[in-house]
This record gives structure tokens, sequence and C-alpha cells, in this order.
């Protein structure tokens, strides 16, 4: 499918300049959505299907979808960035569809071909191409793909029809100091995954069985939750919804390795960034009492979450019900921070995209 399969069906009543400028002024996170969604339909008989631009709206579906009780659904997250010559440009979609391939396979869901995935991105930025935030002012416009089981029917199998969609809406920084330190809490109780289960796919299942530990987290003073691998409870996995990094006095930058973690398109980004600024970076299991040993001896110099929405924050404390490792403070010119600030200025055009990472979309 092209561009020229894509049926625009334009939204009647769009958003009023007036109310645009207002949601440009704070947008926070998932408050305002465009005037469009992407839509695409897929049955096991014909394949993918039909796709088009429609007015974004409420779904009609039956109570006995399949979505709704067996949980295939699949999401995936990016951003559309304003460059300064008006430019609108994505950072490696390509890496976001074939993550959503994954977690189709998974979930027995079918897999959506990488080119249908970024011409669905493009044809929607295209059409609200007026809610992607002016360049400079530290906003985008976050992207929200994802595909749902609808088909009527309760019996136990995969379903046979499917829906992908995207929606977006303007956000703003995530944190308005990248360099404020935030507070983990460590989960010994609850896992977010287990070996052979859901925890490489994202999907919201997995979500679903971390708003528990978060709350306990909330309630700890905590703004994030970090998980223990399910069957020793000694490695770390990863966050609620973030990446854990940690980087070494000697400059070797560590994360952990798991079949269990989503795969993060942000943090492979920032280690291949790593790894070309001359630093060694090493993929493997990094056991709690390693970055406690490692905080009090002075050899983890730096600890940081990395995801799509923050990009990288620093972690300040581990907080644990018997011990807490308080992190090196964070600056500006810690690694990390420069780091971040070559990732985001790739993506906003402010740096040189010598890896080719980007797309244009407009």
């Amino acid at each position: 499918m092209t561009a020229a399969n894509f049926r625009i069906e334009r939204n009647p009543n769009p958003t009023s300049d007036a109310d645009l400028a207002k949601a440009f002024e704070n947008p926070g996170f998932g408050n305002y959505f465009t005037d469009h969604m992407a839509m695409i339909d897929w049955t096991l008989a014909e394949g993918w299907q039909d796709p088009r631009i429609v007015p974004y709206g409420p779904l009609t579906l039956n109570p006995a979808n399949a979505v709704f009780h067996y949980g295939q659904e699949i999401f995936e997250g990016l951003k559309a960035y304003r460059h300064a010559d008006g430019s609108v440009h994505t950072f490696r979609p390509e890496r976001n569809a074939a993550r959503l391939q994954a977690s189709a396979r998974r979930l027995a869901l079918p897999e959506l071909p990488t080119e249908l995935f970024v011409e669905a991105i493009r044809q929607l930025v295209q059409v609200d191409e007026r809610w992607v935030p002016p360049h400079g002012k530290q906003q985008s416009l976050y992207l929200r793909p994802f595909m749902i089981a609808n088909e009527d029917f309760l019996g136990v199998r995969a379903a046979e029809t499917a829906t992908f969609m995207v929606i977006a809406c303007p956000v703003g920084s995530y944190f308005s100091d990248p360099t404020r330190p935030v507070n983990i809490w460590l989960e010994t109780e609850y896992s977010r995954a287990g070996r052979g289960g859901t925890g490489s796919a994202k999907c919201g299942g997995n979500y679903a069985a971390s708003m528990l530990p978060q709350r306990i987290a909330y309630d700890k003073g905590c703004e994030q939750v970090l998980f223990l691998d399910s069957c020793s409870e000694t490695y770390l996995e990863e966050l609620g919804g973030m990446n854990v990094v940690l980087v070494l006095d000697d400059g070797t930058v560590i994360t952990p390795k798991s079949d269990s973690i989503l795969p993060g398109i942000t943090r492979d980004s920032v280690l291949e960034l790593c790894e070309q600024a001359g630093r060694k970076v090493e993929r493997r299991q990094i056991s709690i009492a390693e970055w406690r040993e490692g905080v009090e001896s002075g050899r983890v110099a730096e600890a940081i979450a990395i995801g799509t929405a923050a990009v990288i924050s620093p972690i300040g404390e581990l907080r644990a019900p018997d011990f807490t490792i308080t992190n090196p403070p964070v600056t500006e010119e810690s690694f990390s921070m420069r780091i971040r600030s070559l990732l985001t200025g790739i993506q906003n055009g402010i740096e040189p995209d010598t890896n080719n990472w980007l797309v244009k979309l407009v």
C-alpha cells in the first residue's frame, strides 16, 4: 500500500487556532489529541485493507470483542519534531515498526509491514501538521500507534480480525529540568514479567501488572518502580516504563540484559552514541548488589533512566525496604546529560544526523 491507497476523510469541525494555541501553552502528556487518526483493518482471509485517515473520535465495539476479554493489544510510542526550517521529522520509526512486529508475534496478532507503519504515521502527520509544536519550545508531537484484536467472539483463540491505529497529541518536556533526579522504589514482592512471558512485548498487560507496584512506589515517595528478575530476584530488569543504565568510573556504560525486558529504542540509540563516543558498552546481567556496592566504592559514577518520554533522567535514590542507594549527583556537564543533549539535538535538527536516524514526514 502507498500514500495513494490512503483514503482521507477530513474532520468537519477541526480545532480552532485559539484552542490549539491553548494546547501548546501547557500540553502535558495525552491531554489534547489531534483532529484525525489513522486506521487500517486486517482479516485472516484478506489481510491488511482500507488504510484511511478519519476524524478523531470514539470507537464502537461489541461487548464480546476479543480485546476486552483476552487482552490481545499492543502499542508503540514515538515523536515527530519540528525543525527550524519548518519541516517535520520522526526518529527511527523502522525500529518501532520492528518492535511492533515482534510484539504482534508474541500476542498472536498480525504483523504490520514496516512501510505501512511508516506511511500511516506520515499520512496522519501531514493531515495534522498544524498540531506539531513550533521549533525551539522543547515540545513535540507524540505518536501512539497501536493494534487491537476486534473479533466479536468469546472462544479462547487468536482473533481473526484486528485494527491498527495511530493517534497523536502534542507533548512538552517530560521533566522541566532534565538534571532533576527521580527516586526509584525497588519492588521485592511483585514481578513485571517472567521468563517466557510477554516482558519483551509492548502490550497493555505488562503495564497493567506494573500499576499496583507503581502505586506502592508513589506511597514511598518515589516516581518510578524498579523490577528484579522473577527467577532469582537478584538482577535488574527495568522500571515501570523506562530502561536502566549505569555509567562506571572508567567510562564503561552497562545496562541489564534479559529476555523479559522491552528492547528500548531510545536506550539503544543512547548506547550507540556512547559507543561512537569511544565508550565501552556492556549489555549483561547486573545484580542489585553490584549497583549498591558500586555506589559505595565509587565504581558507579552515574545512574540514569532512559525512555521515549523523558529521554534521559538521572536516578537520585533507589529505595528498598531495608536499604537506600544514594547515587552520585548528575549535572549538565555529566556524561549522560551531554549524551542527552546530543540525542535531543539530533531529533530536533540541531545536531547533524550522521547515523541517518531521522525520517522526514513533512
